[in-house]
């Protein structure tokens, strides 16, 4: 598979089979993370990789609720030990970098046959506390991570013409 097919492919999947992801496919999905850029090469982000099923459950609760969180084999807690450099743009750089390595992981995931899905809805402080993880560090998104159980719906995306602007905006 390419990129540009593992993109075509990637969904968010809201369904897993109940099947253990093999180590050495986790492995791959947690370098593609590794490798991926981050402003001034700071690598702020870091992976809590949760297989508990105690665990799980109790992060699904912390996710509003959402069952396929507490259902996938896999939960990645995707955090950010940061200091809260702001890039001369304004940014800060924690958040973007971290989601480029999760997507670095969903489009590695995509590959080994796996689905992952962005969780943004969570109760930050109360995934903190289930996972011991330090007040200083930002817990930033949760990717659950398994084989999928459901089917990719369509996806309804705005055509080229309506979020490219060439030269100025608006043209």
């Amino acid at each position: 598979m390419d990129v540009f097919e593992a993109i075509q492919q990637r969904y968010s999947v809201r369904q897993y089979r109940t099947q253990p992801v093999e180590p050495e496919k986790l492995e791959r999905v947690l370098e593609a993370a590794r490798l991926a850029p981050s402003a001034g090469n700071r690598q702020e982000w870091r992976f809590v990789v949760v297989r508990d099923e105690q665990a799980r459950q109790q992060l699904m609760e912390a996710a509003s609720g959402q069952a396929f969180v507490g259902q996938a084999p896999v939960v990645i807690a995707a955090c950010a030990e940061t200091d809260e450099q702001v890039m001369p743009c304004g940014q800060a750089s924690y958040p973007i970098d971290v989601a480029i390595a999760l997507e670095h992981i969903a489009l590695q995931a995509t590959e080994e046959g796996l689905g992952t899905c962005w969780v943004g809805a969570f109760d930050e402080a109360a995934a903190r506390q289930i996972l011991d993880i330090p007040q200083a560090v930002r817990v930033v998104e949760l990717m659950p991570l398994g084989y999928p159980a459901d089917q990719p719906k369509p996806k309804q995306r705005l055509a080229l013409d309506e979020i490219v602007f060439h030269e100025k905006w608006g043209q």
